[in-house]
């Protein structure tokens, strides 16, 4: 998708460096535009949020910007943000599922990528409402989804937002995509 822009968002500035530099090697940097919020707060009613504005709770919502951002200004407050597609992989495991990770994951890779709240998918809430409000109509919502996360997710599709609801097992043939379409 040559013609598509991007906006890629996550609240760690140290993941949104990785992402940065991937997109870089990629030759894809100039049709990315990174910005540090919690899942969609840097939008506000399909705007960008200002820089270091602060919106619906966000823990950040500060373009990323200097030397490692591919753009002076990775979105304005003035362009309208209505998206065909939005694809998310938030954090699904469950704290109460700590002591059951490999220790090369628990004891090496950071919290805030890990866990998405107690049981795991305390994300997913907010995330699909933040989404019906910036998906165009037939846009696309697709979610990776934690082992035990289809009985508390896939209900929250049930809104009269959402249609065309699937879901994708993984190789072990566990639930892992969950995907809705936009009315």
């Amino acid at each position: 998708m040559p013609h598509a822009t991007i906006y890629a968002t996550d609240i760690s500035s140290a993941a949104l460096v990785v992402a940065q530099r991937n997109a870089k090697r990629h030759s894809v940097s100039d049709r990315i535009h990174f910005l540090e919020c919690n899942l969609l707060d840097g939008f506000i009613d399909g705007r960008a949020a200002p820089a270091g504005r602060s919106v619906l709770g966000a823990q950040h919502a500060t373009p990323l910007l200097g030397k490692d951002a591919p753009h002076e200004s990775p979105v304005t407050s003035h362009q309208s943000r209505s998206f065909h597609l939005i694809a998310s992989n938030p954090p699904y495991i469950g704290r109460r599922e700590a002591t059951t990770l490999m220790r090369e994951v628990r004891d090496h890779e950071p919290e805030i990528a890990l866990y998405g709240g107690e049981e795991g998918y305390e994300f997913y809430a907010g995330l699909i409402a933040q989404s019906a409000a910036h998906l165009k109509p037939s846009g696309i919502l697709v979610l990776e989804l934690g082992h035990n996360s289809l009985p508390a997710v896939h209900p929250l599709l049930d809104a009269p937002t959402w249609t065309n609801v699937a879901v994708t097992n993984d190789l072990a043939g566990i639930p892992r995509v969950l995907a809705a379409e936009r009315l």
